[in-house]
Order: C-alpha cells, then sequence, then structure tokens
C-alpha cells in the first residue's frame, strides 16, 4: 500500500488486516501523533516521487494486492500548469507502479480517485474534463489505470466523494468549513444542492472488499446522499450553534455569484485544479450516489455518519481553537 499512514489508507490497512491479509506500506514521515495505526502493518518511510524501479520492485515483490491510496486533490495548492502538477503527483508515478506491479504478478490492484470522474461520465452537459484541470487528470488516472487490466490483473478504481472521521494529528478536509461557519455570525448562507458522502471506516471496507472481491473498473463510492442544508445542520449541532439560522441561496444567484469571482480570478492570472465559475454548476447539483454497488459487491456496511461529522467538526474546531497541533495537507 501507498499511503497507510494516512486518513483513508489506514482504515483500509485495518480492513485489510481484519480480513487476514498482511499489510507493509510506504509513506511520507512522519506519523500524526496520536494516530491509532494497526500494529501488524510493516511501516517503510519514503517518497515515492523519488523512488528507482528496482526499489518499488523491491516492495511488490511477493504481493498479492496493491493498493495507491496517495497523490494530491483539488485542496493542494497547485503550480501552473494545473494540470501538469496533478499529472506529476497522480499519474505518472501510478503508472510506474502498475507496470511494475504487474511485472512482479500482483493480481489485485485498488486506486483511489475521485468521484469527480463519476460526475464527468453522469452530467455529460457540464463538460467537467474540459473545464477543469483536476477533474481532467483525474479521469486521465483512471483511464490510464484500467489499461493494465487483464485477466492476470484486475484494477479497480474507487471514486471517493466526501468523506467524514477523523485521524488524531492530521488535519482534517473540512476545517475550511467549520471556519467558514464560525465567521458567519448571524447565519450561515450556503447554496442549494448537495452529495453523497461516507465515513472512513467505509472507505476502509471499499479498498478491503475491492481487493477480495472487485472486478476491473470504475466503483463510485457514496453511501449517505444529503443536502448542503443537511449536512449543516449537522456541523451545527457539533459546533453547539443549532439555533443559527441557515439561509439556501438560490442555484442561479451563485452561480452568478461565483461567474464574477472567477472573472477576478482570470484577470488576476489565478488558475485552480476546479474553474471557479464552471464549478459553482457542480457544486448547486445533488451528487447523490446509489450505494447498492458498493454494498452487493464491495461489502460496505452502515456507519454512524452523524458521528463521522462531528469527529471532524470537533477536530477542526480544536485546531482552529489553537488547542492540537496538526500534520497539514501537503504535497510531496
Amino acid at each position: 500500500m501507498i499511503g497507510g499512514t494516512g486518513l483513508l489508507g489506514s482504515e483500509g490497512a485495518k480492513a485489510l488486516i481484519d480480513n487476514g491479509h498482511e499489510v507493509s506500506t510506504l509513506s511520507l514521515p512522519p506519523i500524526p501523533a496520536g494516530s491509532m495505526l494497526p500494529e501488524e502493518m510493516d511501516i517503510d518511510f519514503g517518497n515515492y516521487l523519488e523512488m528507482t524501479d528496482d526499489e518499488i520492485r523491491q516492495r511488490l515483490d511477493g504481493c498479492d494486492g496493491f493498493v495507491f491510496a496517495a497523490g494530491v486533490d483539488e485542496r493542494i495548492p497547485a503550480t501552473s500548469p494545473v494540470y501538469d502538477f496533478f499529472k506529476r503527483h497522480n499519474i505518472d508515478p501510478l503508472r510506474r507502479f502498475l507496470a511494475i506491479a504487474k511485472e512482479c504478478g500482483v493480481k489485485h490492484a485498488v486506486v483511489l480517485g475521485s468521484y469527480f470522474s463519476w460526475a464527468n461520465r453522469t452530467m455529460p452537459e457540464l463538460d467537467l474534463y474540459q473545464h477543469h484541470p483536476y477533474i481532467r487528470s483525474r479521469v486521465d488516472q483512471a483511464e490510464m489505470a484500467l489499461s493494465f487490466a487483464d485477466e492476470n490483473m484486475s484494477v479497480a478504481m474507487l471514486e471517493i466523494p466526501y468523506v467524514f472521521g477523523s485521524q488524531a494529528g492530521r488535519k482534517p478536509v473540512w476545517v475550511f468549513l467549520v471556519e467558514q461557519i464560525m465567521n458567519m455570525k448571524d447565519a450561515t448562507v450556503y447554496p442549494e444542492g448537495g452529495t453523497t458522502m461516507v465515513t472512513i471506516r467505509q472507505v476502509g471496507q471499499a479498498i478491503a472488499g475491492a481487493i477480495k472481491h472487485a472486478q476491473s473498473g470504475n466503483y463510485p463510492v457514496g453511501y449517505y446522499n444529503m443536502q448542503w442544508s443537511e449536512l449543516l445542520s449537522i456541523m451545527h449541532k457539533y459546533m453547539n450553534c443549532e439555533e443559527k439560522k441557515i439561509i439556501i441561496v438560490p442555484k442561479e444567484a451563485y452561480i452568478s455569484r461565483m461567474k464574477e469571482k472567477g472573472e477576478k480570478e482570470r484577470q488576476c492570472g489565478i488558475e485552480g485544479g476546479l474553474d471557479t465559475a464552471e464549478f459553482a454548476k457542480v457544486f448547486t447539483s445533488r451528487l447523490f450516489i446509489d450505494k447498492e454497488m458498493i454494498v452487493k459487491q464491495l461489502g460496505v456496511e452502515p456507519d454512524d455518519i452523524d458521528q463521522a461529522i462531528g469527529e471532524s467538526v470537533r477536530l477542526s474546531m480544536k485546531i482552529l481553537e489553537g488547542k492540537t497541533s496538526v500534520i497539514d495537507m501537503t504535497a510531496v
């Protein structure tokens, strides 16, 4: 496994070990303070971008499965050209690993991708591939990875959505939203729309299930579907501001506002992984996924999404209040 000490990789390692597998990981140091990693997991520290083919081969030799739970997403500040940044971290190294895995006789490969690849397939009218460098990189990553699939090695692309839960010592992705809510004193103002989501435990189950059961292909990972207003209500509860009003901005008004913001960014030469103006059309949609596939094929079970959201919120608040120190998200 690449990234087995991370938030999602560590949950995958736990699930695999619980299923009787031996797991070793290559990860970046340091280990987050207080994180509960499986004692049985063999941890090797290193930067996968700097390894030689022989070094990779040594780690994959004798393995039946390979999990890529590393890379970067759209929240990492990217250098221009943005697509090349994502290609360098998410596509090029994975191509090397999969080629060498095949040489070494690995039978099953699992890659943690993005549910924006699923959105690209299901919302062709928005032309996500054309407008968003990050989404284009994830689609290209999946196409490249699946090109290695054959009768000797299966390749499962897990299209991961928003994930809730926490790992001690690691910064949650939700700090930005908790801070936004805190800064909106009178009411929380947010657009209409919604998303699918899962807990970190369910991602771990999906990883283990894909190693054991998956055929080659794309697996949209989504279990709980909520409108943004529902999610915000739960977050308010754990932020101790349940009485705070939630004002929903109509879709067209929000898109218009984001177009203005996007134009200012272009004038300033700012390029992001997601185009601000165009992404507003995605953000105000209901990106809901039917859980049937991952339940039947990967064995993903129900979990307490309310509690998982609470874990993310509580740790985010501790960080914002200066009560704990954590490892931030960075690119290697």
